[in-house]
C-alpha cells in the first residue's frame, strides 16, 4: 500500500518517471476515464449535506469508486456493484415497458460492443496489411502503371509476365533502373543505396512519432496487454492517440525491414479499439472488472485479424492474455474474432481471396517416423527460447541500466541501419519476414522457379525448375545445384535473425515476435527438411526408408517441416501450446498435420521450461516490475501471513482510521503524512477491532466535496464512519458522514493463515490487500505488491524490482 498518493489538493503518482521503466516520459493523464478532482460537485450538496448516506451505484459525486494510475483494481468491489446495478434494472423492469426496454438494450449491448470492436479491428488490419505491403516493396522499386500498386499486384496486370518469373515484369522498375546512365556494375550498389535509405527513413519516423505523440505505442504491448487484464491501472495506454499512433507506426516499423512482426501489436491494437468503444457503453464504462471482459475478447479479435485464425484467437486469448474469462465472455470472444475475421476476408489484403497467411497444400503424407526429426524441431524450438528470452532480457536491462535507453532514436537508427546492410545481399533476409515463411512453407511444384525447388531428376539433367520425367514425377528429386546455393544462404540468414531479434523486440517502435520467431523455426525446419528428404531418396532401397519413396510422389515434404519448425520455436518463446496448434493449423489450412504440430509444440515447451519457466511476456513483466501474479508459478514455501504482513517489528504503527472520534483535520493529515492506497476503520485506537477498509481516494474526493458543497463543514468537523450520529455538545458543527464508501466486508486472514492460501485468494479473487486480523482486532495488512516481494525474495530476486502495486 505504498503506492502513489495525494498531499495538497494534488492527486498523483507516487512513483517518477524513471521508475516506470518502458513506460517512461508519460504525463499521468485521467481525463480520459477519471473525473477531475478539481470538478463542481454541487449534485452531490444534498447527500453530504443533509446527512444521507451516498449511494456508490449512483454518480453522485464523480470520482468516487475509481482508481488512480498505476494500481490494481478491486475485482470483488467490481463485480459486486455489476450484480447490484443488473439486480436493480431487472426489478425495474417488472414494473415499467421503458425499463424492460431499457433491460433488453442493456443485455443486448454487450453483443452490439463485440459486433463494433470486430468491424472496427477488421478494418484496421486490413489497411495495415495493405500499407505494409506497399510500403515493404517500395524500398525495392515503384510500379510505372501506379505507384500505388505492390510488386505482386503491378505484374499482375502484365501479359509479358511468364508463370516461371510471375514477379518480373517491364511495369515494375527497381530504382537503378529508373536512373539513366547507370552502369551495370552500379546497379546493386545503388539499389542497395535506396534499399537502406527507405529503411532508416521508415524507423525514424516510425520512432519519432512515438516519442513525441503516444510513448505507450511502442513494443509489442502483449505483457501491459495481460498486466492490465489481471487488473492494473495503465491510464493512456488503451487511449486514441496511443490506437492512432500504434496503427501508422506500426506500418512503418515492418515496412522498414526490422526483424519484427506486426502481430502482438495487432493485439494491442484490438485493445484499444474495444477501450474507446467501452465509453459509448454506460455498463462497461463505469465498471472496470467488465471492461475487462471486453478486453479478453479484444485480445482474441487481435489475434484473429493478425493471422486468419478466429478460433485459435480465442484460444490464445484463454490461454495466454486472460485473467478473468467466464462464459459468458468466451462466446462474445467468439463472435467477435468471428466479425473480425469476416470483414479482413471482406478487404481481402492478400488478394488471393482466402483468410489464412500461408495457405499450404502438401500432398504427401507424413510417416511415423518422421516424428523423430519433428521431436528434434521441439527440441531446438525450446531451446531457441531460452535463449532469446535470457539474451533478450539481458539486453533490456542493459538497455534499461545504462546511458543505451537515453538515445531510443539512435538505437532504432543504429540497429535498422545494421539489419538493412547485411539483410540486402542475402534474398532470404531481404524479403520480408511473411514472403520467407510464405516460401518456405510452400510445397515445390512443377513450375516453381524458386531455387528451394531446384532438384535434379535420375536422368542427371538439371533445371532452374522441377524437371523430373512424368514417369517418376516428384519421386526421385535429387538436390541441384541452386538448392545448395539456397541452403547455405538460409542458414546465414538463421543466424543472422537469430541475432538481430533480440536486439530488435523491446526498441522504442511497435514490435511484434511471433512471425520473427516463426521465421527462424521455419528456416531451420526447411533446412533440416531438405537433409531428411535428400538422405531418404540416396537411401530410398534401405528398409527404414523404403516405404516412403513411391513413383510419382514426394519421399518427404520440406515444407512441413518448416511449418512444425515455426510453431516450435514459438512456442519455445510463449510457451502456448493448445492456441499455438490451432492457430498453425488455421494460418496454413493443414488440418492432417496436427499430430506433428502438437509433438513439436509440446516438446518444445518441456525443454524451454526445464531451462526457464517464464516466457518471454511474464519476463517482460517482471522486468519491468508490473503487480502480477502469475497463476502458472507455484507457491511451495511454509511461510505464514504473519511472515509477510505489515507493519514489521521495526516498522511504525499501522495507519488507521477510527469510525467515530477523528476530526476533518486528523483525516486529512492523516492522508498528507502517508502514502498508501487506503486504510483499515477500527473502532477505536485502543481495542483495534475490525470496522472496514476505505480507499484513499475515496476517502479524498468525499472530504473535498464536504468542505464544498456541505455547509458549516470545518476543519474540527468530526468524521463518522456509522450509521448514527453520536451525541454533539451545543453548536459543534456538521458531522461528515463517509459510512457509504466504507467497505464492511473487507478480507481478512489470520496471523497463522499459510501463505500459500492467501497467494490462491489473492490469484483467484484478484484482491489488492487483505487485512490480517487474531480474534477480532487488527494486526496487519498484506497487499499484492508484498506478496510480490515475497515471492520474489523466495526465489533469490530483488523483492525492491517489483515497482507498483
Amino acid at each position: 500500500m505504498d503506492n502513489g498518493g495525494f498531499c495538497n489538493d494534488n492527486y498523483h503518482s507516487g512513483s517518477s518517471d524513471d521508475e516506470l521503466v518502458d513506460i517512461s516520459d508519460v504525463t499521468v493523464n485521467f481525463s480520459e476515464d477519471v473525473p477531475p478532482l478539481d470538478r463542481d460537485y454541487s449534485a452531490g450538496r444534498d447527500f453530504l449535506g443533509n446527512g444521507i448516506l451516498i449511494d456508490l451505484m449512483d454518480d453522485t459525486v464523480p470520482g468516487i469508486g475509481t482508481y488512480e494510475d498505476f494500481n490494481t483494481i478491486d475485482w470483488v468491489r467490481e463485480k459486486s456493484k455489476d450484480r447490484d446495478r443488473h439486480r436493480e434494472i431487472t426489478n425495474k423492469s417488472k414494473h415499467s415497458t421503458v425499463a424492460l426496454l431499457f433491460s433488453i438494450s442493456d443485455a443486448f449491448s454487450g453483443w452490439l460492443l463485440m459486433l463494433l470492436i470486430g468491424l472496427m479491428s477488421g478494418a484496421l488490419a486490413g489497411g495495415i496489411d495493405i500499407a505494409a505491403h506497399w510500403m515493404t516493396d517500395l524500398k525495392e522499386g515503384v510500379c510505372l502503371n501506379g505507384f500505388w500498386f505492390n510488386h505482386e499486384h503491378c505484374c499482375w496486370a502484365s501479359n509479358e509476365t511468364t508463370f516461371q518469373e510471375r514477379d518480373k515484369c517491364p511495369q515494375w522498375k527497381s530504382w537503378a533502373e529508373l536512373m539513366d546512365g547507370v552502369s551495370e556494375g552500379r546497379v546493386n550498389v545503388l539499389n542497395h543505396f535506396m534499399y537502406v535509405s527507405w529503411a532508416l527513413l521508415f524507423a525514424f519516423l516510425a520512432v519519432i512519432l512515438v516519442r513525441a505523440f503516444a510513448p505507450y505505442a511502442c513494443g509489442s504491448g502483449i505483457p501491459e496487454i495481460k498486466t492490465i487484464l489481471s487488473g492494473f491501472i495503465i491510464r493512456g495506454y488503451l487511449g486514441k492517440w496511443t490506437l492512432i499512433i500504434k496503427t501508422i507506426t506500426l506500418v512503418l516499423a515492418v515496412s522498414s525491414g526490422l526483424s519484427l512482426g506486426k502481430e502482438g501489436p495487432l493485439v494491442h491494437v484490438a485493445c484499444c479499439c474495444a477501450n474507446i468503444l467501452c465509453h459509448f457503453f454506460t455498463k462497461y464504462r463505469r465498471n472496470e472488472a467488465k471492461k475487462r471482459e471486453v478486453l479478453s475478447a479484444a485480445s482474441a479479435v487481435g489475434v484473429s485479424v493478425a493471422f486468419g485464425a478466429p478460433i485459435g484467437g480465442v484460444l490464445f486469448s484463454l490461454e495466454e492474455v486472460s485473467y478473468y474469462f467466464p462464459l459468458k465472455t468466451l462466446w462474445r470472444s467468439f463472435f467477435a474474432a468471428l466479425v473480425a475475421a469476416f470483414t479482413l476476408r471482406s478487404i481481402n489484403p492478400f488478394g488471393n481471396s482466402r483468410l489464412v497467411l500461408f495457405y499450404v497444400e502438401f500432398h504427401t503424407p507424413w510417416h511415423l517416423l518422421e516424428l523423430i526429426p519433428f521431436v528434434l524441431l521441439g527440441i531446438f524450438g525450446g531451446l531457441w527460447g531460452a535463449f532469446f528470452i535470457h539474451a533478450n532480457i539481458a539486453w533490456c536491462r542493459l538497455r534499461k541500466n545504462t546511458r543505451l535507453g537515453h538515445y531510443p532514436v539512435i538505437e532504432v537508427l543504429v540497429v535498422t541501419l545494421l539489419t538493412a546492410l547485411l539483410a540486402f545481399p542475402i534474398e532470404y533476409t531481404r524479403m520480408s519476414s511473411s514472403e520467407l515463411i510464405s516460401e518456405l512453407f510452400n510445397d515445390c511444384g512443377l513450375l516453381d522457379s524458386s531455387k528451394l525447388c531446384d532438384y535434379t531428376g535420375n536422368s542427371g539433367s538439371t533445371s532452374g525448375s522441377v524437371n523430373a520425367t512424368a514417369a517418376n514425377g516428384l519421386g526421385a528429386r535429387l538436390a541441384g545445384p541452386k538448392l545448395y546455393t539456397a541452403m547455405w544462404q538460409l542458414a546465414l540468414a538463421l543466424v543472422f535473425k537469430m541475432f538481430i531479434t533480440v536486439a530488435t523486440f523491446g526498441m522504442k517502435v511497435p514490435s511484434g515476435l511471433f512471425i520473427p520467431s516463426m521465421a527462424v523455426g521455419a528456416i531451420a525446419g526447411r533446412l533440416l527438411g531438405v537433409g531428411m528428404e535428400q538422405l531418404a531418396v540416396h537411401n530410398h532401397e534401405r528398409d527404414i526408408f523404403r516405404g516412403w519413396c513411391s513413383p510419382g510422389a514426394d519421399c518427404i515434404t520440406p515444407g512441413l517441416y518448416a511449418m512444425v519448425g515455426a510453431a516450435a520455436c514459438l512456442g519455445g518463446v510463449t510457451r502456448m501450446t493448445v492456441s499455438l496448434v490451432v492457430i498453425m493449423f488455421e494460418l496454413t489450412g493443414g488440418l492432417e498435420y496436427i499430430v506433428p504440430l502438437m509433438a513439436a509444440a509440446m516438446t518444445s515447451k518441456w525443454v524451454a521450461d526445464a531451462l526457464s519457466r517464464e516466457s518471454i511476456y511474464e519476463a517482460h513483466i517482471r522486468l519491468n516490475g508490473y503487480p502480477f501474479l502469475e497463476a502458472k508459478e507455484e507457491f511451495r514455501h511454509k511461510t505464514l501471513a504473519t511472515d509477510v504482513m505489515r507493519p514489521r517489528r521495526s516498522d511504525p504503527p499501522l495507519s488507521v482510521l477510527t469510525q467515530s472520534g477523528m476530526t476533518v483535520e486528523e483525516v486529512e493529515r492523516l492522508i498528507a503524512d502517508t502514502t498508501y492506497s487506503g486504510f483499515p476503520v477500527v473502532i477505536s485506537q485502543l481495542s483495534q477491532r475490525l470496522v472496514g477498509f476505505v480507499l484513499r481516494r475515496d476517502l479524498f474526493i468525499s472530504l473535498e466535496n464536504a468542505r464544498r458543497h456541505q455547509d458549516g463543514v470545518v476543519s474540527v468537523s468530526a468524521v463518522l464512519f456509522t450509521e448514527c450520529e453520536s451525541p454533539a455538545s451545543p453548536g459543534a458543527p456538521p458531522a461528515v458522514k463517509l459510512r457509504s464508501i466504507l467497505d464492511l466486508s473487507p478480507f481478512t486472514v489470520t496471523v497463522h493463515t499459510p501463505m500459500e492460501i492467501v497467494v490462491d485468494i489473492f490469484r483467484k479473487l484478484g484482491l489488492r490487500q487483505c487485512l490480517v486480523i487474531q480474534n477480532g482486532r487488527l494486526l496487519g495488512i498484506i497487499t499484492k505488491k508484498d506478496i510480490l516481494k515475497h515471492m520474489a525474495q523466495m526465489a533469490n530476486r530483488d523483492p525492491e524490482s517489483i515497482l507498483f502495486n
